[in-house]
């Protein structure tokens, strides 16, 4: 799902969840409904100019007067977080660029979800959803130590479907006895820090591509590369051919002709600016397309990625 409907939100709402984290429940400032949304959404937003950046709502899908996210503070960040955490206060106007959704529950009939820190806020939203479902779920929640784990009492409301498990208390999260076994109808959603992240895909290496399904908050660490060279860019819809020189983006390159695709991240984490692929082979260079997504090569992130070949033709 994806919404471009943007709206100017109110911050109603600020409370410290844990240490580091604070939450940030928001309304329309004209005080409309929000925009419909499901677990795994985030909000796109513009702190300031070229400042943009995306937070998983961890709100109830059902309250269409307020949505809530969370932000961790990372003082190695680019700027985002310490500016929600350190100048916005209660009453100041956020603009919200639109409500996204690259990291959908599927259908399936048993569910296992992993979080690591901050990546307890979209599967704190689908744990809800699919508890209210009546479906077969699990969640496996792990962090540094019980004061940087945010959203507790909350989850203790589900009993012993929460496995709260502090590094500092417990070690390593226990993931073979978690996850378990490859089983038809089984799917595991894992967020949090890439050390986590790449332990499930170890852990999960054989099994069917769609039955890990994963939400990075950084780009993850990329093989060397070759070095940059300029391709050209077929725009097929549009009847255009650019040159994407080296050290440039496609995306920049194609608002130089007065072509924009929606983008945010620019470090190929969100998933705003995929673009279909009609001709040529991507040199993918994103953190959110899986292997085999990959090997289809059928989408392409502009805001990263390049081309292996002299010509791209794309759907624009």
């Amino acid at each position: 799902m994806t919404q471009e409907n943007g709206f100017l939100a109110r911050i109603k709402e600020i409370r410290l969840e844990s240490t580091g984290v604070k939450s940030f429940v928001i309304e329309a400032a004209d005080g409309a409904d929000l925009p419909s949304w499901s677990p795994g959404a985030h909000v796109d937003l513009a702190l300031a100019p070229g400042m943009n950046r995306q937070y998983s709502l961890c709100g109830n899908p059902a309250d269409r007067r307020t949505a809530r996210f969370a932000v961790l503070k990372e003082l190695q960040s680019r700027g985002g977080s310490i500016m929600l955490h350190d100048r916005v206060e209660l009453g100041d106007d956020l603009d919200v660029i639109a409500v996204r959704n690259h990291f959908p529950l599927v259908t399936a009939e048993r569910f296992r979800l992993v979080a690591g820190g901050i990546g307890i806020t979209p599967l704190l939203a689908m744990a809800r959803e699919l508890d209210q479902r009546g479906l077969d779920w699990q969640l496996l929640y792990g962090g540094r130590t019980r004061a940087h784990m945010a959203f507790q009492d909350e989850l203790e409301a589900f009993g012993d479907k929460v496995l709260i498990r502090p590094q500092d208390e417990c070690g390593l999260l226990p993931l073979g006895k978690f996850l378990g076994t490859e089983e038809p109808g089984k799917v595991v959603y894992c967020c949090g820090p890439e050390p986590l992240i790449k332990a499930v895909e170890a852990y999960c290496a054989g099994w069917d591509e769609s039955a890990l399904q994963i939400e990075r908050f950084h780009p993850k660490e990329q093989a060397p590369h070759a070095p940059d060279s300029a391709f050209d860019v077929e725009l097929r819809r549009s009847d255009k051919m650019v040159t994407v020189h080296a050290g440039q983006s496609i995306a920049d390159a194609l608002e130089e002709v007065g072509v924009v695709i929606p983008r945010s991240c620019n470090e190929g984490t969100c998933g705003t600016c995929i673009t279909k692929i009609l001709e040529g082979i991507a040199d993918h260079r994103d953190s959110f397309l899986r292997p085999k997504q990959r090997d289809k090569n059928n989408v392409i992130m502009v805001c990263c990625s390049r081309s292996r070949t002299p010509r791209l033709v794309l759907d624009v």
